[in-house]
């Protein structure tokens, strides 16, 4: 015995220019049929909160699922699975498709060569998938931009909650930004950790999905960012700050990646803070109350 419920969308073009859109969306319980073999045009991310079962590759390999679980489902790729008949499985899966995929899955969130991805947690993924089905009442003028910005949001939540990742952060990721405003370099960094670079690279594309040099670059120049905002710093004071000697490089470099050079984001952004911007992230939950000025 199982239940199914599930919902399917059709986007119109100018919603496939927001880059993702949700194609639909199910929740489902129970001894589920077998599915497949079949191969999808569309990207499914099915994820398992309870119970377990087995998915065969295309070379007839099985694995075992457990939850929890996700089953990633991509484009062009057979795929055969079903739940334990005797136990059946738990599963909230959403259906989407668009040009964004392709760098979310560069950047490591969606991981084709990897259809069995074990999860710490499923409770932040399937709440997603709560949400695009909250979203799915008839009727709904917003269901495109809300089930598409949902995806969004679905493949951070599954990105957090893989079983491989620490869901506080990479301990070298962390160090990583910690230090990223001295003037080290690459090579630097990962003798550091005791690492090799090729070592380094490995760790930071796996947990960061990108180079050491653009984690670096991001953090840094958001650093800078901060500094030319809130500070009247002269700009080679801020490349000094943010682990740059040589301030034409560094303003060629801040120019190359934020598309201005760093005087004419200053005059853009620039916020008079007595002592700068505060590093600490505030609560949006609690807010500082901000006290009403009284009429002189």
């Amino acid at each position: 015995m199982y239940h199914t419920w599930m919902r399917f969308f059709t986007p119109g073009p100018v919603h496939h220019r927001l880059g993702l859109v949700c194609l639909g969306v199910g929740l489902q319980y129970g001894a589920l049929p077998t599915v497949g073999p079949r191969t999808l045009d569309h990207h499914v991310a099915v994820v398992i909160t309870t119970g377990s079962g087995w998915y065969q590759h295309p070379d007839g390999h099985r694995t075992a699922v457990t939850a929890p679980a996700l089953l990633w489902l991509t484009p062009g790729t057979p795929h055969h699975y079903a739940p334990d008949p005797a136990t059946g499985w738990d599963e909230g899966f959403a259906v989407f498709t668009g040009p964004a995929t392709t760098t979310y899955t560069e950047l490591g969130y969606i991981e084709p060569d990897r259809p069995v991805v074990p999860l710490s947690d499923a409770t932040g993924p399937r709440a997603v998938i709560g949400r695009i089905a909250r979203a799915a009442r008839r009727g709904n003028p917003l269901l495109e931009v809300e089930t598409g910005a949902a995806v969004h949001e679905l493949l951070v939540a599954l990105r957090r909650a893989r079983a491989d990742l620490a869901p506080d952060g990479d301990p070298v990721l962390k160090a990583l930004a910690r230090d990223a405003c001295l003037p080290l370099t690459v090579a630097d960094h990962a003798a550091r950790h005791g690492m090799t670079p090729a070592e380094l690279r490995t760790a930071v594309r796996r947990g960061a999905g990108c180079s050491p040099k653009d984690y670096l670059l991001g953090i840094r120049l958001g650093r800078a960012k901060e500094l030319l905002a809130a500070t009247e710093l002269p700009v080679a004071a801020v490349a000094r700050r943010v682990g740059y000697d040589d301030p034409a490089y560094f303003s060629r470099l801040f120019t190359s990646r934020v598309g201005m050079p760093p005087v004419r984001f200053r005059v853009q952004q620039y916020r008079a803070v007595p002592g700068g911007w505060s590093n600490r992230v505030p609560d949006p939950d609690d807010p500082p109350m901000i006290e009403p000025t009284s009429a002189t």
